[in-house]
């Protein structure tokens, strides 16, 4: 006789349950998992890849606690490629884990890999960052920070620590990623208020320290160049690649020119002391409880938050030396 994933069915809307039942008549259907480790929840995480000191830490989170609880972590590294996330999502229902966690690269261009997953009757959990789909059942949660809001906690920084007057540079992120597309949208939200401050250079620096040096050498040389007064940098690795180009110039960072980044990570604090970068936003990797209490409940067929809001404070210069040692990151 053929039987019918309990599993799936309890994460399928009420039209893909009609649809088991008549795949079950007519004697076609996906096999229940074998008990054998059964205890075991098997989670598939598709990681961005390993782009940042942040990043690196956002993995080690997850895996660390993975292995704390017992469960049977699939990992993948996709290297910041999109097509190897979707090839590595595929993998997971090939797999038949039993909840998929998603740390998605940009956010658009998913929805049919996700409608796969939906119809294997695997939950999915977006960490970190979200997707841009019609249909918001085809996730179970999604659990990270509030992007726009780091966003405006970056500019407000800046517009009181300049008095409201700057000739800002802007490194953005990834584009087409979530973060990029919120902090540049809540930055600018802020500072729309205030005349005086202006964003007269733009750019991907991609998350990456190395990008954000280029870029900002290339800032520099332009002719807005000389008039710059302050930075914003979408993450600290981009805003550490900068402070070397500002440096190479002859530029003093956090002097000549104030900079606020987002994320919180060591290197940024250890710049902060050295008095190289004014603030950060905290943007914690440290999600790994999140993840795995929604995993666990999600495999138990009970409800989790649609939403769940990672928060972080803003850290300045006269901070880092009394909190540098207690940094997790």
């Amino acid at each position: 006789m053929t039987s019918i994933s309990l599993r799936a069915a309890r994460f399928r809307p009420v039209s893909y349950l009609l649809a088991l039942v008549s795949l079950a008549f007519f004697g076609c259907s996906r096999e229940t998992p074998s008990s054998s480790g059964a205890d075991s929840l098997r989670v598939g995480f598709s990681q961005i890849g390993a782009e940042s000191a942040w990043r690196t830490a956002n993995t080690e989170s997850i895996q660390s606690e993975a292995a704390a609880r017992g469960i049977d972590l699939v990992f993948s590294d996709a290297q910041q490629k999109q097509e190897n996330q979707i090839r590595a999502l595929r993998s997971f229902i090939a797999q038949d884990v039993d909840v998929i966690v998603l740390a998605p690269v940009v956010e658009t261009g998913w929805e049919p890999v996700l409608r796969e997953i939906q119809r294997a009757g695997i939950p999915v959990i977006l960490s970190d960052r979200k997707v841009d789909v019609s249909d918001p059942s085809l996730y179970a949660t999604f659990i990270g920070p509030d992007s726009v809001e780091e966003g405006r906690k970056a500019a407000q920084w800046l517009v009181d620590a300049a008095g409201g007057e700057a000739v800002i540079a802007e490194l953005q992120g990834t584009p087409g990623s979530a973060p990029a597309l919120a902090r540049h949208k809540g930055f600018m939200e802020v500072i729309a208020d205030h005349p005086g401050m202006k964003v007269v250079k733009s750019q991907s620096g991609d998350f990456t320290r190395a990008r954000g040096k280029e870029v900002m050498e290339a800032f520099l040389k332009s002719p807005e160049g000389k008039d710059l007064t302050a930075l914003y940098a979408h993450n600290d690795d981009m805003a550490l690649g900068a402070i070397q180009a500002l440096e190479e110039a002859g530029v003093q960072p956090g002097k000549d020119i104030l900079i606020v980044s987002v994320d919180a990570v060591r290197g940024a604090f250890e710049a902060m002391v050295d008095g190289k970068l004014n603030a950060t936003v905290e943007c914690t990797p440290i999600i790994g409880d999140y993840v795995f209490d929604a995993a666990e409940a999600l495999a138990a067929g009970e409800p989790v938050d649609k939403r769940i809001v990672v928060k972080g404070a803003v850290y300045e210069q006269d901070q880092a030396a009394s909190l540098i040692d207690s940094r997790p990151y």
